[in-house]
């Protein structure tokens, strides 16, 4: 499929942005992730054990080294379409977004913004999708070994990682880019 097939056709494709979607659950059973200790030790760490979680929902271009995120107590297409609406304000020009099969990502109520089309990936592909190497650098740094005692605490702690990782330059470019997803642009 080719670029200028699925874009609007008043789009110029030098105006036209990468971006890829995805959202990850924080909290539900926590996650061990590895950590440096004394040699010949075992470190003690902590785990959730309850079935808190939250949602945060993120797109990234790495041509332009940004993200927009969203935190959200639920995962539906509700929250799919405020994370579209923040988006659309996050995007100079028209974006090509690709995203996963997900429900919510395709539910028929979705008003899609005009600066915004959507192309999903194939299924069963996450490996397509840059935005999982993403979720795994930012989880491994930021929100693994810890426990919440509730959702407002995953909340801010999911806020809290946001910030710090999106605030590293060169982060969403380096986790995100791929060399297929780059418009070719003549001079």
């Amino acid at each position: 499929m080719k670029l200028k097939e699925i874009i609007p056709t008043n789009v110029l494709l030098r105006d036209v942005e990468i971006w890829f979607q995805d959202e990850t659950r924080v909290g539900q059973q926590g996650s061990i992730t590895r950590t440096w200790f004394y040699k010949g030790q075992r470190p003690r760490l902590v785990r959730q054990q309850q079935f808190l979680s939250a949602y945060i929902f993120s797109a990234a271009c790495p041509e332009k080294d940004k993200a927009v995120g969203f935190i959200s107590p639920v995962c539906n297409k509700e929250a799919m379409q405020i994370h579209l609406d923040i988006i659309a304000k996050g995007v100079v020009g028209h974006a090509v977004m690709m995203l996963d099969g997900a429900g919510w990502h395709s539910a028929k109520s979705l008003i899609i913004p005009n600066n915004i089309t959507l192309l999903p990936l194939p299924p069963y592909s996450p490996e397509l999708n840059p935005k999982e190497n993403f979720w795994q650098s930012l989880k491994s740094r930021n929100l693994s070994n810890r426990m919440f005692k509730s959702v407002e605490d995953i909340m801010d702690a999911c806020q809290e990682a946001w910030l710090e990782f999106t605030n590293i330059k060169g982060n969403v470019r380096k986790l995100c880019t791929r060399n297929w997803a780059i418009i070719d642009q003549p001079i």
